[in-house]
């Protein structure tokens, strides 16, 4: 295993756990306050165990307060009601698809099993509702399967499970406490608890019958971006600041198995300089863009992950996206493009010309690129990129915004089993050890970033909490309380 300048040592192995001074024993330790690490606080405490929550960051959230708080879900009540057949089958073919195949057929199964019920058990624990998106169809969804909060906020979600883990009395957490390393029996393995320094910086042993790893990935760690996907490595990094992989590193050390560590989900579409998000159903909806010389460059619906890559191997790295008033209206309500909107990144333009002048664009080539991409929305050629969706033809006023590819997440990870168990190469399981969030592999298979279906990270992050929490939970007796 490769060392890491952060965290030079990972593990503590010990011979006697009943020797060790523990400052604090707990049921189940949940290491990280994102989504997926309350998610499994809230299913873990619903057993009747004690949990503690330990986030070595001043608030709750990581990524998930970052994203869009959209979460794919088959067969739900919200799609029967608007009269879209779907079930989990279709939705593992989908997910299937666009990773090549690359994921654990019978995880990705189990999954797209439990995202109904997911649903409908954070309505019931939280409160919070999900609505079916219905407006736009992402890429690589077959049928409107992604439900999301009504503002389209990753923090509200945050904001909605926090609220429900303060109000049970099972659950504490802890912020600005880092856990540093692990703790393991040195004759088994087994994962005993884990050091965390709490209390302006006292250090603490803590010992748990159980410990979920809900941290996120790498994204902030370019070590492990230049040993495992260095092509992003000096990329534009979108995600939580906090996301530096010692979950990973840490199972690594404990002999666990890592898979699809080249997988990430990128982003094709992030304002330039300002470095907000302007979300992909802009281009859903109709939108295209072209390069600094005023060409397109690309099938732009084939993806936003990928289209990262695309965008990057641009001159500067850059591109300029356009839409029209119809595509406006239509996300104006995401708090996201509203973001964009106060920042002035999006500029209103009268024509195709005034466009081209103020990006200082090629206006020959921009305009025959326009000319181009209107026919093919009207259906009168071949779009020359081989997209075929297309939302009407662009009417002026028109909108330009330059933007850029970023990294969001990484997708790699400990393989786990389909009860969020940290798994050997072997299969066997590392004892009292659950993972999800970005520790967990994800479901982009080995495609770098052209394996992520939209809204898969969301998914595997809460989906996984769910599960981990529960099996931690229901597979012990509380220790307290």
């Amino acid at each position: 295993m490769q060392k890491d300048p952060q965290f030079p040592s990972l593990i503590v192995s010990i011979d006697d756990p009943t020797v060790l001074p523990w400052d604090i024993e707990i049921d189940v330790l949940v290491i990280g306050a994102g989504g997926c690490g309350l998610v499994a606080a809230l299913a873990a405490a619903e057993t009747g165990v004690d949990v503690f929550v330990v986030e070595k960051g001043k608030s709750a959230g990581g990524n998930t307060a970052r994203s869009q708080a959209m979460i794919p879900a088959a067969g739900t009540p919200a799609q029967l009601a608007a009269g879209i057949s779907d079930t989990p089958e279709m939705m593992l073919a989908d997910i299937l698809k666009k990773n090549q195949y690359g994921s654990d057929l019978e995880l990705t199964r189990h999954i797209a099993q439990q995202s109904a019920f997911f649903i409908d058990w954070l309505h019931r624990r939280t409160g919070i509702e999900l609505e079916l998106v219905t407006d736009f169809l992402y890429p690589g969804h077959t049928v409107h399967r992604i439900h999301a909060n009504k503002s389209r906020n990753g923090q509200h979600l945050v904001l909605g499970l926090l609220q429900a883990a303060e109000q049970d009395s099972h659950i504490s957490i802890a912020y600005n406490a880092p856990a540093t390393r692990l703790i393991a029996d040195a004759q088994t393995g087994a994962v005993l608890g884990a050091e965390v320094f709490i209390a302006g910086g006292e250090r603490n042993l803590a010992r748990a019958q159980r410990t979920i790893l809900a941290l996120n990935g790498f994204g902030a760690n370019r070590t492990m971006l230049d040993r495992f996907i260095p092509e992003m490595s000096s990329a534009y990094y979108f995600g939580h600041e906090g996301n530096t992989g010692e979950g990973i590193l840490w199972g690594e050390a404990l002999g666990a198995q890592l898979e699809h560590m080249n997988a990430y989900q990128a982003h094709g579409s992030v304002t330039h300089p300002h470095g907000t998000l302007l979300t992909w159903a802009v281009i859903s909806l109709g939108g295209f863009q072209v390069n600094l010389a005023g060409k397109r460059f690309v099938n732009e619906y084939h993806g936003y992950s990928e289209h990262a890559l695309d965008i990057l191997s641009q001159e500067e790295g850059v591109a300029v996206e356009i839409f029209d008033q119809r595509i406006y209206d239509a996300v104006e309500k995401f708090e996201d493009f509203q973001l964009c909107v106060e920042m002035g990144a999006i500029k209103k333009f009268d024509d195709i010309h005034s466009l081209a002048d103020w990006f200082k664009l090629p206006l020959h080539n921009l305009v025959k690129s326009y000319d181009a991409f209107q026919e093919a929305a009207r259906g009168e050629r071949a779009d020359t990129f081989g997209r075929t969706d297309f939302g009407p033809p662009l009417e002026p006023p028109l909108y330009g915004v330059r933007v850029t590819g970023a990294l969001f997440h990484t997708q790699g990870g400990l393989s786990v089993d389909d009860e969020a168990r940290v798994l050997r190469p072997d299969g066997s399981w590392i004892t009292n050890l659950y993972a999800g969030g970005g520790t967990a592999a994800g479901f982009s298979g080995k495609a770098g970033p052209a394996g992520y279906l939209s809204a898969n990270g969301l998914m595997a992050a809460l989906i996984l909490g769910m599960i981990a929490g529960r099996q931690a939970g229901n597979s012990l007796q509380p220790l307290t309380g």
